[in-house]
C-alpha cells in the first residue's frame, strides 16, 4: 500500500492521548483525520504534526448524525480508511454509587460505548468494500477495563464493555480482513490526569488520597502507532501501557 493511501481517523484528537496518537501516526506515514468537538484544539494538534498530513473535522461522539457525517467526509475525501482509533471518552462525577444520576450514567455510556460502536460500524462499511480490502480498529480501553477506581461505576462499566466490543468486532471483522485491538492505558500525563500529581492527589481504595506516578503520553501514542503499522495478518488484541510505578499491579 502506498503511503498516500494510509488513512487513519482518531476521535478525541484535540488533546491528551488522542493528540499523542495522532502525532505518532502522522510521524509514521499516516494521513490522519482529526475528529473532536473543538476545532481550535484539533487545529493545534494539526500544527504539531507534518504539514499536509491531517484533516480537522468537528464531530460529537454523542451525536449519531455527526458521526455519520464524519465518516462520509473521510470516504469522500480519501476514498478509504485504514485505521480507526476510538479514543474519545469521558467520566462521570466521583459521587457515591447510589447518587449517580441516570443522566450522568447515560452521558458516559453514550460517549464511551455507543460512540465507538457506531464508529466501528461505519468503519466496517468502508473497510470491507475498499481495495485493498480491510483495515484496523483500535479501541481505547483503560486500566479501568481490568479494575475500578472508587466512585467510577459508569466509566468502569463502559471500559469493561469496550473489551467485549473489541473481541466481538474482531471476530466479526475476520471475514472482511478487519483486525480489532485494544490499548489499555494507565496514568498517561494528560490534562485529565493532572489531579494525580497536583493538589491532594487521587482517592485510593482504602480511603486515603495519594499522588500517583504518570508517564509521558507519547508512550501511548507510540504504542498505538505500532499496533496501527502491523500487517493485517497480525493483531495486538490487547496491550496495557502504564506508568511503571502506578498502584495497579499488587494490592495497592
Amino acid at each position: 500500500m502506498s503511503e498516500a493511501k494510509k488513512i487513519a481517523l482518531v476521535t478525541g484528537a484535540g488533546t491528551g492521548v488522542g493528540r499523542a496518537a495522532s502525532l505518532a501516526l502522522m510521524n509514521t506515514g499516516f494521513t490522519v483525520v482529526l475528529a473532536g468537538r473543538r476545532l481550535d484544539m484539533l487545529e493545534d494538534t494539526a500544527k504539531l504534526g507534518p504539514a499536509g498530513k491531517s484533516l480537522c473535522v468537528t464531530a460529537d461522539m454523542t451525536k449519531p448524525e455527526q458521526i455519520a457525517a464524519l465518516f462520509d467526509k473521510v470516504k469522500a475525501t480519501y476514498g478509504r480508511l485504514d485505521v480507526l482509533f476510538n479514543n474519545a471518552g469521558m467520566g462521570a462525577p466521583a459521587v457515591n454509587f447510589e447518587d449517580l444520576s441516570l443522566e450522568q450514567w447515560q452521558a458516559v455510556v453514550n460517549t464511551n460505548l455507543t460512540g465507538p460502536f457506531l464508529c466501528t460500524q461505519h468503519a466496517f462499511r468502508i473497510m470491507k468494500d475498499q481495495t485493498p480490502r480491510g483495515g484496523r480498529i483500535i479501541n481505547n480501553g483503560s486500566i479501568s477495563a481490568h479494575a475500578p477506581r472508587p466512585f467510577s461505576a459508569a466509566y468502569t462499566s463502559t471500559k469493561h464493555a469496550i473489551t467485549g466490543l473489541t473481541k466481538a468486532s474482531n471476530l466479526d471483522g475476520r471475514m472482511y480482513d478487519i483486525a480489532v485491538g485494544q490499548v489499555d492505558i494507565g496514568n498517561a500525563a494528560t490534562p485529565m490526569t493532572d489531579r494525580m500529581v497536583n493538589g491532594p492527589g487521587v482517592l485510593q481504595p482504602d480511603g486515603t488520597t495519594k499522588h500517583e506516578p504518570r508517564m509521558d503520553a507519547k508512550a501511548v501514542g507510540d504504542a498505538v502507532a505500532y499496533m496501527a503499522g502491523l500487517p493485517l495478518d497480525a493483531n495486538v488484541l490487547t496491550m496495557t501501557v502504564m506508568a511503571t510505578k502506578m498502584p495497579f499491579v499488587g494490592r495497592g
